[in-house]
Parts: structure tokens; sequence; C-alpha cells
């Protein structure tokens, strides 16, 4: 178990303290900032990276646009609200936790604006770290009901990264693996490498071994052979965006998963708080993909793997149709198909 939570992100004083992600597993190295354009670049180059993470970044690097505004003229505060809330909104494209963090902040400020500049900031920072709070209470959610659908003995391939790194609590679909442990139906854990940006490897990888939980890395073209030899009853994978069908936006990769999980029997649960659900999005074809640039497929490393001047396409994410999906596990309740109708209904009752 960990001794303590993994805090990838947080409001310490007036600044944000992140885990620079790109240098794990090798270097655990924390960076300190006041400034809410760093907070974008880090967000861009994935150095904080997971849907509810990035939301949680936004809104932090929102708040602390406003809290280091000195002038208190409407217009300059107005001013720095939106260049932040602009800057922010174009970091990432595809995660819609991004989107709907931003949204709760505007209200806030649209609320409040007409307030002190010390009220507004601290309605800012209390919002932001309500999105933190709830993020958190989320994920345990999650992890409780995920739990308790995975098969006794549970030998389960992952994804990506979804646990602490990636969110504003003990994970998504990580947050399941690591509460069915705790509740002895987790026997072991299989890890794709996640190509191109080893994300399994770096990230999964080394939040496991803290978390003491036994696994196997894996390169992500093994997986077939190892559904093949019966080693899995289960994948779980986490989100970046559902559309309102159920078709899931997930790291390039997860398309294929699920349907190797199809062909061989294998349910393929998919866990996400309900921010990542966006009924806006009638169905997967909706959704944006971030294109990557080409030196993320070339170079690994710092060693460059592929001739000069190949073309590449680099897409972030790929989508998985609902067909494909055995059920989604949210913070509110475990879906199944039809998802059209589930999802109809879970957001009537909000």
């Amino acid at each position: 178990m960990v001794a303590e939570p993994i805090r990838p992100l947080e409001w310490l004083d007036g600044k944000i303290r992140y885990l620079d992600q790109r240098k794990l597993p090798t270097s655990e190295i924390y960076v300190e900032t006041d400034n809410p354009d760093q907070v974008v670049e880090a967000i861009k180059t994935l150095a904080i990276r997971g849907a509810p993470l990035i939301g949680i970044a936004a809104a932090y690097g929102v708040a602390l646009a406003i809290y280091h505004v000195r002038n208190a003229d409407a217009g300059t505060v107005r001013s720095a609200f939106e260049k932040s809330s602009i800057k922010l909104g174009t970091s990432r494209p595809t995660a819609v936790n991004l989107f709907w963090a931003l949204q709760r902040m505007r209200k806030v400020f649209e609320e409040h604006a007409d307030q002190s500049l010390v009220e507004l900031k601290k309605r800012l920072l209390e919002e932001a770290r309500q999105i933190h709070r709830e993020d958190e209470a989320m994920c345990r959610r999650i992890g409780e009901l995920g739990a308790e659908i995975l098969p006794n003995a549970a030998s389960v391939l992952t994804h990506c990264n979804t646990g602490y790194l990636a969110t504003g609590g003990k994970g998504t679909a990580q947050g399941i693996l690591s509460t069915a442990w705790e509740r002895h139906k987790l026997k072991h854990v299989y890890i794709d490498e996640t190509r191109p940006l080893l994300q399994g490897a770096r990230l999964t990888a080394w939040e496991l071994i803290k978390l003491g939980i036994p696994a196997t890395l894996l390169t992500d073209n093994t997986a077939a052979f190892v559904m093949q030899r019966g080693a899995v009853n289960a994948v779980v994978v986490g989100a970046d965006r559902i559309a309102a069908n159920g078709d899931v936006a997930n790291k390039v990769g997860t398309y294929g998963l699920a349907v190797l999980a199809k062909h061989h029997g294998i349910p393929f649960y998919v866990a996400a708080p309900i921010s990542t659900v966006d009924p806006e999005t009638v169905s997967g074809a909706g959704i944006p993909i971030e294109q990557r640039s080409a030196d993320e497929v070339t170079i690994i490393g710092g060693h460059r793997v592929a001739v000069n001047d190949v073309d590449v396409y680099s897409p972030a994410f790929d989508v998985t149709p609902n067909e494909l999906i055995t059920a989604i596990v949210t913070d509110r309740g475990v879906l199944r198909a039809p998802f059209s109708s589930a999802i109809k209904q879970l957001f009537s009752t909000l």
C-alpha cells in the first residue's frame, strides 16, 4: 500500500505545484509556478495529463491568473480571466473535463464579477478546490462500483495511465484495480506499455509498484497473445470523452483492445466520472481527435528510431464504438447497453 497518496497537483499559497510526468519513472521532479501560461504549457506537453487532472489543472490555472491580478479595475480583471480561459481551453482538444471545469469557473466568475477582487479571488480558488475534492470522491466511488463487477481472482489488462497521476484521487480504471486489490478480488494486472509516449510503462508500472499490486508490463502488440492464452479475464480502461451514445475516446490503442476483447469473449469496462460524459456530442464521430507531433513516434528517449522525413500519423486518441463496451463505470452508477438510454437517464437525474 502507498504510505501517503501521490499528489501530482496541488495549490500552495498562490502557486501551483505539479509533478512533471515527462520525467517519470527515472526522476520525481516537482515544479512550482505562479504563471498560468506555464500551466497551459504543462498541459500541452503532458507534464500534466489525464482527463480529470487536466480539468483540475485548468480550474487552478484560472484561479491562479486572477490571484495575481493587482489592479481591481473590472476591465483588467475580465481580461485576465478571458486570456487564461482561452489559453487553457486550447491546450488539449479531446478531454471534455477541461471544458467542463472551465465552464464551472466561468459561472463562478460571472456570478461574482461585480464583487471585490478579494472576494472574487476567494470564490474562484474555492471552486477549483471543490472540483479537486469532487474528483477525489468520484474516484473513490468508481473504484467501489467497479470492484464489485470484476470477477473474483481478476486478471486485468489495462491501457495508458488512469491512477493518481491522471486524476484528483486514486484513479478511474486504476481506482477500480486498487479497490479490487484491497478487497482481495484482484490477482494480477497486465500493463500495456502504451505507445508512443509509454504512459503504461513509465507511469502505470511506477504507480502499481508503489501500490504493491502484482503487475506485468507488455508491449502493446502482446495483448492479443496474452488474451489468446487465457491469462486475462477483464479489460479496464479510462476515457477522455464519452459521447451521448456511449462511444468512448481514449488513449490510442484502446479500440484495438476492445476488438480483441470482443473476439476472445472478455468483458471490456470503461471507467470515468460523469464529467467525462459529453451529452452534447451525439456519437464518437463528433469527438475531436488531437494530433500529436511526429517526434513522439520517431524519437524515443532522445534517440531517433525512424528514418528522417518519413510521414507519421500520430493521433493521441481513438474511438471505441459502444457495441464493444460491456459497461461504463461512473461515479453515479454502472451504465450498460443501450448506452444512449442509460446516459440520457443518468443526466435527467442530475
